[in-house]
């Protein structure tokens, strides 16, 4: 049952655009795939509370039957960094709890994708980045990489910070649109640097690359 987080070197960068990819394929493939956004920032509010684009864009790519507040539990009105969008609504971000619908999730499912909130060291509470939290599950961290201009530059400090904090960690380009200028140099540039593997999900063996990223 392996949990894979999904993170990026910065906020819109298309990690739920990887996710909801990711989990349409696992299901594709005959495996029971849940996505989980644990905290989300930037909601709207109708009959049944308060909604998240992105969170709904798992659930509706994810195994069926599963409750909007299971996959996401957090949910924050304004789109803002996560803790200070939950000060300005009046709550905490429980973090144990979060962890716990996690575990409760992968429990059910053949793999579970956890989906973070902007980029990788985002404050979720006092002294506790998404990170901090990450590493505390002991999940492998696949880092979506945006693709247009300043990408070297976040992606090669994701890295290093990934490393830094001994997490198991694989890469992906996703090209965003309009078009990168030279962006064959620059993916090229990131394979020379990079020191993780590039995972390739537009390969015939995409899974049994990802499997053993996760360490099934």
């Amino acid at each position: 049952m392996p949990t894979l987080f999904i993170g990026g070197t910065d906020t819109g960068v298309g990690k739920t655009w990887v996710t909801a990819g990711l989990l349409r394929q696992l299901r594709g493939a005959g495996l029971r795939a849940a996505g989980y956004k644990p905290v989300a920032a930037g909601c709207e509010h109708d009959a049944e509370g308060w909604r998240n684009e992105d969170a709904l864009a798992l659930q509706a790519a994810g195994e069926p039957g599963l409750a909007y507040a299971q996959i996401n539990p957090c949910a924050l009105p304004e789109p803002l960094a996560p803790h200070i969008a939950a000060a300005r609504a009046g709550m905490a971000i429980d973090l144990p709890a979060l962890a716990k619908g996690a575990r409760a999730l992968a429990a059910q499912h053949d793999w579970l994708l956890v989906e973070g909130a902007g980029g990788l060291r985002v404050p979720l509470a006092a002294g506790v980045d998404a990170l901090d939290w990450v590493a505390e599950q002991g999940w492998p961290v696949l880092l979506v990489v945006g693709m247009r201009l300043g990408c070297l530059n976040h992606a090669l400090l994701s890295a290093e910070v990934l490393s830094a904090r001994g997490l198991r960690w694989t890469w992906l380009a996703n090209p965003l649109p309009p078009r990168q200028p030279a962006l064959e140099e620059n993916l090229q540039t990131l394979q020379e640097w990079m020191p993780g593997s590039c995972l390739r999900l537009d390969q015939q063996d995409w899974l049994a690359q990802l499997q053993a990223f996760a360490g099934e």
